[in-house]
């Protein structure tokens, strides 16, 4: 285990680059289907209690894992860090999401989620020292645009109330995220969501019993099903191979991978909520696709690791 601080030189093994794409998109899979689950959950359940309850209930297999493992505590200097991680992540992204999945459907929070990738780029480049090339930026540029003229052409050419909500949650998982893959270079992908859920608990486990005071609990089971999900995955196992696949191949490369994920949720919308995409959608997608595939063969000048 490397002791430098995070994002610190430590050079990376040939193949980190294939390895961070394939696990970043196995955790854009899994993230793939929050909104879908979380509007199932929206339904019956208070959406300002989904988000600390997802992390509260999350820390209990987070825990269980630190222990199975012995993972040690991590550093007192990397606490800011995880606290950063528990904002962006834990907090900012879970609760605006959930707010706004009462007022816009999945498909709609899909599209506005669809600059994340370049969000999270910004953020890598922000915090890790990252320098992307000129045609990096440009194809990641073009990949946003493409996201955002869907979702102003899904939004009848303007945006939505909500869509302000979409916004603060982009940046607080681009954050989250940029924050996170820096600590997973030091203490191991799976280390740094479960002690960022472990050490949130105790602050957010008063203010769920507070809100399960107000507002109770009372749902279908598909409203548990939603929020079942959100929690064992959306905010526990799906980090395990998103954090991995950003400290192997660079942020700002693997998290390009989250352009697929606008559609990979119109999919699951369609399973879980019924919603049909028309052949404009996947003319978008296919749009999409070309633009990752464009934009995996520019030049990525990341931090020696």
């Amino acid at each position: 285990m490397s002791t430098a601080s995070p994002g610190a030189p430590a050079r990376p093994a040939p193949g980190d680059d294939a390895r961070g794409l394939v696990l970043g998109l196995l955790g854009v899979a899994t993230f793939a289907l929050t909104l879908p689950m979380t509007r199932l959950a929206v339904v019956d359940l208070d959406p300002v209690w989904i988000g600390p309850a997802r992390a509260v209930c999350a820390a209990l297999p987070a825990a269980a894992w630190l222990a199975w493992t012995r993972a040690p505590r991590p550093p007192r200097e990397l606490l800011p860090s995880l606290a950063v991680v528990a904002a962006g992540v834990i907090v900012g992204f879970p609760t605006a999401s959930s707010v706004a999945m009462r007022y816009v459907d999945a498909s709609h929070g899909a599209v506005v989620l669809g600059v994340l990738p370049l969000a999270t780029a910004l953020a890598g480049a922000w915090r890790d020292d990252e320098r992307p090339s000129r045609a990096y930026w440009a194809w990641a540029t073009l990949g946003a645009a493409i996201v955002c003229a869907f979702a102003l052409r899904a939004g009848g050419g303007r945006p939505q109330p909500a869509d302000a909500l979409l916004v603060v949650a982009v940046a607080a998982a681009a954050v989250g995220y940029a924050e996170g893959a820096r600590i997973a270079r030091r203490i191991g992908g799976p280390a740094t969501i479960c002690w960022a859920l472990v050490l949130s608990a105790p602050v957010l486990a008063p203010v769920v019993a507070a809100l399960t005071w107000i507002h109770g609990l009372e749902a279908r089971p598909s409203a548990w099903l939603g929020f079942a999900y959100v929690t064992l995955f959306s905010q526990f196992l799906g980090f395990f191979a998103w954090y991995k696949g950003l400290a192997l191949g660079g942020i700002s490369r693997v998290s390009q991978v989250q352009l697929l994920q606008t559609f990979m949720t119109l999919g699951f919308a369609a399973l879980v909520a019924g919603e049909s995409p028309g052949a404009s959608t996947w003319a978008f997608a296919a749009a999409v696709v070309a633009v990752v595939a464009a934009q995996r063969m520019t030049g990525t000048s990341a931090p020696v690791r």
